[in-house]
């Protein structure tokens, strides 16, 4: 079915902006739906290959705890690109928050979040990295209340924590299937 944007009015503006937009069927139908925009994204695993463990953050998500989850969810570094390009932001977000300075990073790709609403692209990453990269606490920017905690957590625990369902955030099982299957050295004795 080929459909046409007709229309699109700005409804709320805030951190996100909430869009209707006006569709058009092959049939000439109109109908709308909710268009939610917050700005391109990234995410990105850091991996120590040495090690064989993963840096994650936890952090509380309102709409997480909202939804009835946990109370802190388990995920990769992530945050919005600003005025950088997605890789300065994958290693902007990496030291704020996990305290790891990253250089190469292997793009796995960059999907849409949440299609059915959002317009939210999120380029994933994987990085290498060592024990000697870790140079700062990390934890967030200052002032941003981002209450992150760190974990450095062995790839076989977090696999482990994936088969009992304890990843639920959709970025990071992603980008721990994208280094299972890149890296399966790195899992399992």
């Amino acid at each position: 079915m080929t459909v046409e944007l007709r229309k699109v009015e700005t409804v709320y503006q805030g951190y996100s902006t909430i869009m209707k937009a006006t569709l058009a069927g092959s049939d000439g139908a109109t109908f709308t739906r909710e268009i939610e925009h917050h700005g391109r994204a990234v995410c990105v695993l850091p991996y120590d290959p040495e090690r064989r463990m993963a840096l994650l953050v936890s952090a509380p998500r309102p709409p997480v705890i909202w939804a009835g989850g946990p109370p802190e969810l388990a995920e990769a570094p992530a945050g919005m690109v600003e005025d950088e390009d997605p890789e300065d932001a994958a290693r902007r977000e990496a030291l704020e928050e996990a305290g790891v300075k990253l250089d190469r990073l292997e793009h796995i790709g960059s999907p849409f979040s949440s299609p059915g609403v959002s317009a939210e692209r999120v380029d994933l990453y994987l990085a290498a990295y060592s024990a000697k990269d870790r140079v700062e606490a990390g934890g967030g920017v200052e002032g941003e209340q981002e209450n992150i905690t760190v974990m450095e957590v062995p790839l076989d625990q977090l696999w482990a924590w994936i088969e009992k369902r304890r990843i639920e955030d959709m970025k990071t099982l992603a980008l721990a299937y994208a280094l299972r299957v890149r890296r399966p050295e790195l899992f399992g004795s």
